[in-house]
C-alpha cells in the first residue's frame, strides 16, 4: 500500500472517529469554554465575597504594585494578588494607582477596587482650622491630624519660591491660610493642604477687592489689619468698631498699640494667655505696633471673613481708644480721659499684685501712669 493511501485511508478513519463523536467533543468545548469563563468571572468579575464587610486599607506612598495586590489579598479585597495583577497589567494600571488611605469593602468587584485606586478615592476627613489661628497653630492641627508634617508645612510657608507659585508676597504666608472646615485625607500633604487654603482665601477676598481698591488699601494692608481685628475682637459685634478706631488712628498718625502685635512670634499661645507684660509692650519687633506708628510688617495671623469685612466698612465712629471689660466685650472711648477712667474702672488692680503683669491679651488692658497721647490702651 503506498503512503498516499495510507493517508487517505487514516483521514477517513479520524473523520469518522470525529463524526461518531461530535456530540461528545461539543459538549467538551463547552466544558472548557464555561470553566474558562467562570475561572475569567471569579478572578477578574467576580467580588471575593457576597458577605459586605468594611475595610479600610492604607497604601503608602512608593509601594510598588505586587504588594499592593498583596496587602489588598491579605484584607479580603481582592480574590487572588495575581490575577488583580495581571487586570491593573491589562488595562496599564501598574503606575497610576494614588497612595492613600482608602475605605473598601469584600462586595467590591476588582474593577471596581483598581478604578477606587486609580481615582485616587481617599478618605477625607473634616480638618477645622479656627479663625486667628497662626501658622504655627494651623501647623499642629494639620500635623496632629495627619494631613502633613508640621516642621515641613512651616519650612513651605516660608519658601519664597512657593509663595511666588501661588502669587503671594511676603516672607511667610500668614494671614493667607483662610479660616475654615476642610476635607482633607492623611497624608495629604503640605503644599497641597496650603494650595486649597490659599485658594479658599482668594475666593473670599475677590469679593471684596473692589471696596479695598476704593479705600486704597492694599490686599497686604487689609489682611495685616483683618489678623489684628481677629486676635482683638471677642463679639463679633465689635469688629466694625474695633476696625473704626484702627482707621482713626491710622489717618491721625498714631500707634495702633494692639497687644497682640506685641508678642506675635515671640511667645507661645498658652504664655500668651497668661497674660502681656510691660516688658512685651517693650520688646522691639517689626511686629510691635507699641513701639512704631503704622502697620506691622505682615499679618499677626490669619483672619476669617467678617475681621476681613469689618476693615473694609468699618463703623462710622470717632473712636480712638479701646479697653476690655472682662467680660469678651470692650469699653470704646473717644477721649483719651475717658479712656483712663475705663482703664480705671476696668483694669486697676490692687496695688499688692504685680504691677508689670496683665491678665488678659485683648488690647486695651495696659494704661501707664501717664499714658502717651497715642496710647490705646493696648
Amino acid at each position: 500500500m503506498t503512503l498516499k493511501e495510507n493517508i487517505t485511508r487514516s483521514w477517513g478513519s479520524l473523520s469518522r472517529w470525529f463524526k461518531d463523536r461530535t456530540l461528545d467533543l461539543l459538549i467538551t468545548f463547552i466544558g472548557i469554554v464555561a470553566v474558562f469563563l467562570a475561572t475569567g468571572y471569579v478572578h477578574f468579575l467576580a467580588p471575593p465575597s457576597w458577605e459586605r464587610h468594611a475595610k479600610v486599607v492604607t497604601i503608602q506612598a512608593g509601594t510598588g504594585f505586587q504588594d499592593i495586590a498583596r496587602i489588598l489579598e491579605e484584607n479580603g479585597i481582592v480574590r487572588d494578588r495575581r490575577s488583580f495583577y495581571l487586570l491593573a497589567k491589562i488595562k496599564e494600571a501598574i503606575l497610576k494607582v494614588k497612595a492613600g488611605e482608602y475605605e473598601m469593602n469584600t462586595v467590591m468587584t476588582p474593577g471596581e477596587v483598581l478604578s477606587k485606586l486609580l481615582r485616587g478615592d481617599v478618605i477625607k476627613y473634616p480638618i477645622t482650622i479656627p479663625e486667628g489661628f497662626n501658622l504655627f497653630q494651623i501647623g499642629e492641627v494639620l500635623h496632629q491630624a495627619g494631613v502633613c508634617n508640621k516642621k515641613i508645612f512651616l519650612e513651605k510657608s516660608r519658601d519664597p519660591s512657593f509663595m511666588a507659585s501661588l502669587e503671594l508676597d511676603g516672607e511667610n504666608l500668614e494671614g493667607y491660610l483662610f479660616p475654615d472646615t476642610y476635607n482633607f485625607p492623611k497624608g495629604f500633604g503640605e503644599e497641597s493642604a496650603i494650595r486649597q487654603m490659599v485658594s479658599r482665601f482668594k475666593n473670599v477676598y475677590a469679593s471684596l477687592a473692589k471696596r479695598a481698591e476704593q479705600l486704597g488699601l492694599s490686599r497686604k494692608d487689609v489682611v495685616i489689619l483683618a489678623s489684628m481685628i481677629e486676635k482683638e475682637a471677642a463679639d463679633d459685634q465689635e469688629r466694625r468698631l474695633i476696625s473704626a478706631v484702627f482707621h482713626n488712628r491710622l489717618h491721625r498718625g498714631m500707634a495702633l498699640q494692639s497687644d497682640p502685635t506685641a508678642v506675635y512670634g515671640v511667645k507661645s499661645e498658652r504664655i500668651r494667655n497668661e497674660g502681656i507684660t510691660r516688658q512685651d509692650l517693650q520688646r522691639k519687633t517689626p511686629y510691635n505696633t507699641y513701639q512704631f506708628s503704622g502697620l506691622p510688617k505682615g499679618p499677626i495671623a490669619n483672619p476669617g471673613f467678617k475681621s476681613l469685612y469689618a476693615v473694609l466698612y468699618p463703623a462710622d465712629v470717632n473712636y480712638l481708644y479701646f479697653v476690655s471689660k472682662n467680660d469678651r466685650t470692650h469699653y470704646f472711648s473717644s477721649t483719651l480721659q475717658e479712656h483712663n477712667r475705663a482703664v480705671a474702672k476696668y483694669q486697676r488692680k490692687p496695688k499688692k499684685e504685680p504691677k508689670q503683669t496683665i491678665t488678659n491679651t485683648q488690647s486695651g488692658q495696659f494704661a501707664p501712669e501717664k499714658p502717651p497721647s497715642s496710647h490705646q490702651g493696648g
